[in-house]
């Protein structure tokens, strides 16, 4: 039997019809018939619309808007509880008990979970361009020339071939205006958005640096994980971790989490989007390491920076500065210190990763999708 539109409206109305006639069982008719009509439009509805790459908050398309605090909670518990949550600390994940071993001066964790610490190969490389071929066969090719040449062509790109000064050392997407910093007007909407919000953030990291340590005995309060450094200590309270939200954390920040909401170029569906509070100790350095990506740039705002602190990317140096913010391109060698005494207190940021503002819309869409989590 053909399903059709119209042969459901006439028996709708005929249904209509027979209960107003008060004939035997013409409700239970009706109803059927309702039941009916509502499949139909559901599955109507299913076959025209366009499905989205992931489930949970997408900064980009919103506008930069607030949303309202019940969306943002209800928003936060369907992303928690539908994804792994892993609690892994460092920039490369490195978590307690895993194993460690040194990469171009910096520590990589062995975690296979861990896609920022995935060592380049034929592997790596197949798994990327069958993620863009299924891609491009459920979506489009349009707009994938530069995605397309960067993922057929990764063992160009990467560590043994480019410039010593920028390895990233996952992906590199070609024909990006490459530089160690980059101005506040590159992604100026969400620099003025992080400038703004700077007392909120800093009263909130405040109130979960404060806590006194776990019952476990750990040195560090609860959420907070400690990295690999040459000297001194360096600590990070993740809200999102290569793409993946920290329940614990994010709850515990609802501010900072409702910050992240609203920027536009947020990288909030990929690996290689990362936020958290950053802090190192007097005496810290950080080892000179390269970052997985040039598609993004890191953004940096200070929150609590002394004196005798500083950023190096690609030999170029910066200072931080409290309620400003530094776009830089981590894919460059970079490293940081803080050369200041006990007396002075830590350093400390907040960090987010945020889209390359030369890396368009299409290509954004296809690299959320070759890089969603667990993919």
């Amino acid at each position: 039997m053909e399903w059709s539109l119209e042969r459901m409206r006439e028996w709708v109305a005929g249904g209509m019809q027979s209960v107003r006639e008060c004939e035997g069982g013409a409700l239970g008719t009706a109803l059927c018939l309702a039941l009916l009509f509502i499949w139909y439009c559901y599955r109507v509805g299913c076959e025209h619309s366009v499905p989205s790459l992931r489930g949970g908050y997408t900064p980009e398309g919103r506008g930069g808007g607030a949303l309202p605090a019940s969306v943002l909670t209800a928003d936060l518990s369907n992303r928690l509880a539908s994804s792994k949550l892993r609690q892994v600390g460092g920039v490369g994940g490195v978590g307690g008990g895993a194993t460690e071993e040194e990469l171009n001066g910096f520590a990589y964790c062995q975690s296979p979970e861990c896609f920022r610490c995935s060592r380049p190969g034929e592997g790596l490389n197949q798994r990327l361009y069958h993620s863009l071929q299924e891609y491009a066969k459920r979506y489009t090719w349009a707009g994938m020339g530069r995605v397309h040449k960067g993922v057929r062509d990764q063992g160009r790109y990467l560590l043994c071939n480019r410039p010593s000064i920028q390895k990233p050392e996952v992906f590199f997407l070609p024909d990006l205006p490459s530089a160690p910093f980059f101005s506040r007007e590159a992604q100026k909407h969400d620099v003025e958005l992080l400038e703004r919000s700077f007392p909120a953030l800093l009263a909130e990291f405040e109130s979960v640096y404060r806590l006194p340590p776990s019952r476990t005995g750990s040195s560090l309060p609860p959420g907070w994980k400690a990295n690999s450094t040459p000297r001194g200590q360096w600590w990070t309270f993740y809200l999102v971790n290569q793409g993946t939200p920290m329940a614990l954390n994010a709850r515990r920040c609802p501010r900072a989490w409702r910050v992240l909401g609203q920027l536009r170029t947020f990288i909030a569906n990929n690996v290689f989007g990362n936020a958290c509070f950053s802090v190192l100790s007097p005496g810290a350095t950080i080892s000179e390491h390269y970052g997985p990506t040039n598609v993004r740039l890191r953004c940096h705002l200070g929150l609590k920076v002394p004196s005798n602190c500083e950023l190096v990317v690609g030999g170029e140096p910066q200072c931080w500065s409290e309620g400003s913010c530094l776009l830089f391109d981590d894919s460059f060698l970079h490293t940081a210190f803080h050369d200041g005494s006990p007396e002075d207190g830590p350093r400390v940021v907040f960090m987010v990763d945020l889209w390359h503002p030369n890396v368009a819309a299409a290509e954004r869409q296809a690299l959320d999708y070759i890089f969603t989590p667990g993919r």
